[in-house]
């Protein structure tokens, strides 16, 4: 893998390439593929769920008023869409055993 603590689209297709036999080109390919579907549901206002990994859920945040830690100015905090990941029950054992 290329980075410690990172997994990069190269390291998919490169797997992807050594697990299932596809050229490299062809993993990678399929990489992006995948990576722009979830976009472009994501881009439609569609939330993402992955069986056994997690899901992708869109939501909408209201306006409100912040402050300027600094000033202490009461500033408005625009609306906004928000994407969050909540990691699917079986990932979140996968991932407390892994450090046991």
């Amino acid at each position: 893998m290329s980075d410690v603590g990172t997994l990069t689209r190269a390291d998919l297709a490169e797997s992807l390439h050594r697990q299932v036999g596809l050229s490299r080109a062809d993993s990678a390919r399929l990489v992006e593929q995948i990576l722009e579907s979830l976009c472009g549901a994501l881009a439609r206002g569609e939330n993402v769920k992955i069986s056994g990994f997690g899901t992708f859920v869109l939501r909408d945040k209201g306006e409100r008023v912040g402050r300027n830690p600094k000033t202490g100015v009461e500033v408005p905090i625009a609306p906004r869409r928000v994407l969050t990941f909540r990691a699917s029950q079986m990932m979140r054992d996968r991932i407390v055993n892994a450090g046991a």
